[in-house]
């Protein structure tokens, strides 16, 4: 085998020390990464770019050449409002009531999403019997597709679902769950919080593993309570795993789409929804598309997002500091 794998090496060297030649050691490495960043440009930055563009021109064309420069009129569109507290003030009010939605949504879902995924990981971490099957049953629906989730708990909260069939024979009688706007909404958060919980509590699991054990042995010694123990030793060392979760929680909440889209359609009226299911519904199932008004409420989100971060990164290093 390796009388035929040295003459091939052999051939490969040759060009390879051409190339070294040419380039210089130093600048070799931009050549193989060369590729990956054509790629990432084409698929990552390109997009951005032409994001942007679309945000700054009107009228529905698709067409780059056929769209009018109309500067920042698309944001003043989506920001004209005599009150942001109350979308129907607002010039694109339903543009508002997604936000307002999305913004009570991801406080909900990643609160508890953050402290159900800390509490699960917590129980999974201790010596429990059958605790390989129980960290495989709660990360089982992350590996489920957002649309088979949706379908699941639609089939099991519809007037003729599951749940009605079992209140019914129970005697306490069925709810219409998907047509009641506060159900909608509860029910949304619940089955986002569902889905994706295993996600972070594998992520927080791993960061609870990665605290060294004689620093609890410690504590035991010291008679530490366990309420002491964790509140003193393991939130301070898990803090910068909970930061990632948080961080990572929040943008797929605020991105949260397919799942609610194929739940409740963003109903009933608007009561689910969100940012995203907007953005969609503007730039390519309403008519007329209205691409500049997506594009700008899409740059909107992002900055939102980006200041978020920001913000939980610079709160996060300060704590480490002080």
């Amino acid at each position: 085998m390796l009388s035929i794998i040295t003459p091939i090496m052999r051939l490969v060297e040759i060009p390879m020390l051409a190339l070294q030649r040419l380039l210089g050691i130093n600048r070799l490495a931009w050549a193989f990464l060369l590729p990956n960043l054509i790629l990432f440009g084409l698929f990552a930055f390109l997009p951005v770019i032409l994001n942007m563009v679309y945000a700054l021109t009107g009228s529905d064309n698709v067409l780059l050449a056929d769209r009018p420069f109309v500067g920042g009129q698309n944001f003043g569109t989506l920001l004209d409002c005599s009150n942001y507290l109350d979308p129907n003030s607002c010039r694109e009010d339903k543009f508002w009531r997604a936000v307002w939605n999305t913004g009570w949504f991801v406080t909900l879902q990643v609160g508890f999403m953050v402290g159900f995924s800390l509490l699960t990981a917590l129980i999974l971490n201790r010596e429990i019997k059958a605790r390989g099957f129980f960290r495989s049953v709660f990360f089982f629906p992350v590996l489920l597709s957002p649309v088979v989730v949706a379908l699941i708990w639609k089939w099991i909260l519809q007037r003729e679902g599951v749940m009605n069939a079992f209140l019914d024979w129970t005697g306490i009688g069925g709810y219409n769950w998907l047509v009641d706007a506060n159900w909608a909404f509860a029910w949304s958060v619940f089955i986002s919080v569902w889905a994706h919980m295993g996600f972070y509590t594998l992520i927080l699991l791993a960061g609870l593993q990665a605290i060294p054990r004689d620093v609890y042995e410690a504590a035991i010694m010291d008679r530490a309570s366990p309420w002491r123990t964790f509140r003193r030793i393991t939130l301070p060392l898990l803090s910068p795993t909970m930061l990632v979760v948080l961080v990572l929680a929040l943008i797929k909440g605020v991105q949260t789409f397919d799942e609610i889209y194929a739940f409740t359609g963003g109903g009933p009226g608007t009561a689910t929804t969100f940012i995203i299911q907007y953005i969609y519904e503007e730039g390519f199932a309403g008519a007329p598309r209205l691409f500049g008004l997506a594009a700008a409420a899409s740059l909107l989100v992002a900055i939102v997002l980006v200041v978020l971060t920001l913000v939980q990164l610079w709160v996060n290093r300060r704590n480490v500091d002080g």
